[in-house]
């Protein structure tokens, strides 16, 4: 059985729609720019097209042609003058939209051309290509928080926030997008939170995240305080009389920084602090992973290899021969065991 090469049929489709007329062609593209629309997350198209539009503004001002396809050699000289400026993998996403912008008009990706791998290869090596990562928020830090929080609406709106981001390791995008419904009680006085859809699936299988029995009354009190009905969303504006719609997921970024008076965290600091968490407990990546809905275990294991390292073998053998080090209470070193 041949296997699949998906760039070997991209140029077969490029080969076909050669002798296609232009009429026929305009329909195909056209046809391709509607299934796109329902294909990728609205966030992804926002995203793409101020790419493009910064793409082609660069390429203006060089006196460059800005209409597909564009030179491998014009694509190489853009990532030259992205390096040092923005990080690797902003380049990358990038790469990948001048790319889907190709295949719009189904023309071959100029980004997959030796050249433009080579740029991206020396930027990489020249300004290196680490992702910089969110500042962590313990779940110490979440719960003293929560203590110094009053009872005014905007603070027990506040504190079911934070619970749930702390408790759940939820993404902001699916913090605000939980309903009233999707808080499902458990025996234990703790409740689950049905995750319709993530990052990670965008195609709605759903998952569930944990939200212990301290938040799941924070919430509660919310609801009530709020009168929210189940088809509600679970986290709305503060304000007695504003709309009942889902917040914005800026909006978790900006309680997390005014309650904990700290400018460097965002959304993703609880996800970052609850698996730094999890590693001092000595829990094991696979359940971190599943904690936190992750299909990969690099991104937990990135969040970690700060407490990771201080775990590791080198880390304990050089604690081992310190203790040993230590003279014994006859006056003699003690050796390691």
């Amino acid at each position: 059985m041949r296997s699949f090469d998906r760039e070997a049929e991209r140029l077969a489709v490029v080969c076909q729609l050669g002798g296609v007329s232009e009429a026929k062609r305009a329909l195909l593209i056209e046809e391709y720019r509607r299934r796109s629309l329902s294909a990728f997350a609205p966030s992804t198209l926002r995203n793409y097209h101020q790419t493009i539009e910064r793409f082609v503004v660069w390429c203006t001002e060089r006196g460059y042609s800005a209409s597909p396809p564009v030179s491998p050699r014009v694509v190489a000289e853009y990532v030259d003058a992205m390096g040092g400026s923005i990080r690797a993998s902003t380049i990358e996403t990038r790469l990948w939209a001048i790319s889907e912008w190709h295949r719009a008009s189904f023309l071959p990706s100029p980004c997959r051309h030796r050249l433009v791998e080579l740029a991206l290869k020396s930027v990489k090596r020249t300004y290196g290509a680490a992702v910089k990562q969110a500042e962590p928020l313990s779940k110490r830090e979440a719960l003293e928080i929560v203590a110094r929080l009053g009872n005014s609406r905007r603070e027990i709106r506040d504190k079911a926030v934070i619970w749930i981001a702390s408790d759940s390791w939820c993404r902001a995008s699916e913090i605000v997008a939980f309903k009233v419904s999707e808080l499902i009680r458990q025996g234990d006085g703790s409740s689950l939170l049905f995750v319709r859809r993530s990052k990670t699936d965008p195609y709605g299988q759903g998952a569930y995240a944990y939200l212990s029995g301290r938040g799941t009354e924070a919430v509660l009190e919310w609801v009530r305080l709020a009168d929210l009905k189940s088809h509600e969303p679970l986290l709305t504006k503060h304000q007695k009389n504003g709309k009942r719609q889902p917040m914005d997921p800026a909006t978790i970024s900006r309680i997390l920084k005014k309650c904990s008076g700290r400018a460097n965290v965002s959304a993703h600091s609880t996800r970052v602090g609850g698996v730094q968490d999890a590693f001092r407990l000595g829990r094991d990546l696979s359940s971190i992973m599943v904690a936190g809905r992750w299909t990969s275990p690099e991104m937990p294991a990135r969040y970690g290899r700060r407490i990771l390292a201080s775990q590791s073998a080198a880390a304990q053998v050089a604690r081992a021969h310190e203790a040993a080090a230590l003279p014994a209470p006859n006056g003699h070193v003690r050796g390691p065991e």
